[in-house]
């Protein structure tokens, strides 16, 4: 492979995983779509949607694969390689989290708790995945480090949203007089509940990934990558 054809598939990996993560955004905002408005059809959509993103992941990961074995590429082209492959893996299983919400939709048997907004919470998430490829696109460490400092406000919004479920919970929700049914219907809302602030959560968390494997591949600096 000629140099100059090699430095054209590094930008088209670029492109592709930038192309994947627009992508994986999508799914990600039918999700919350689909859990927001009840919406069968639209749940479907992203659960059937999630063959596409593992087809793409799966094409990337070989193609990172050709251009070390191929060029041996050494310093900031193997660190762009490395990096372009681990953030694929981890816009692989947001879409993963993508399809989570798609299923609990079909599960959802109705909405307890208005007063979460997981729709904001599911908002700063997006938020965070955008400025982490974003980060990716330019070689800005600065949105890096943006995302990593956002994590925390999105940590503490999961933490109240749940602290909220299970205080409501045992105080207004377990009564003595409830039936077996009614108990377990409860329950598997709340646990709904609880896994989707989870998901939504654990997406900030590969926003983070995606940031510091940026931040790495730009200045070698590991300090955002746990």
């Amino acid at each position: 492979m000629a140099r100059e054809g090699y430095q054209a598939k590094l930008g088209e990996l670029q492109e592709d995983v930038l192309y994947m993560s627009e992508l994986v955004l999508e799914q990600l905002r039918t999700g919350l779509s689909a859990l927001d408005e009840k919406d069968e059809e639209l749940a479907w959509e992203v659960i059937e949607g999630d063959g596409e993103i593992n087809q793409r992941y799966l094409g990337l990961e070989s193609n990172c694969i050709d251009l070390v074995s191929l060029q041996q590429p050494v310093a900031g082209d193997l660190r762009f390689i490395a990096a372009s492959f681990k953030i694929i893996t981890d816009l692989e299983r947001i879409g993963d989290l993508a399809t989570n919400l798609g299923e609990y939709t079909l599960d959802a048997e109705q909405d307890r708790y208005p007063d979460v907004d997981i729709q904001a919470i599911g908002s700063d998430v997006i938020e965070m995945v955008e400025t982490a490829m974003a980060a990716y696109a330019d070689d800005d460490t600065e949105r890096s480090f943006e995302v990593a400092a956002r994590d925390d406000e999105i940590d503490e919004l999961c933490e109240r949203a749940s602290t909220t479920v299970v205080r409501d919970l045992i105080e207004t929700e377990m009564t003595v007089d409830a039936g077996e049914d009614e108990i377990e219907a409860l329950m598997a809302d709340v646990s709904r509940f609880l896994l989707t602030v989870r998901d939504l959560e654990r997406v900030g968390d590969h926003a983070v990934n995606i940031a510091g494997r940026t931040l790495y591949m730009v200045e070698s600096d590991d300090e955002l990558i746990y």
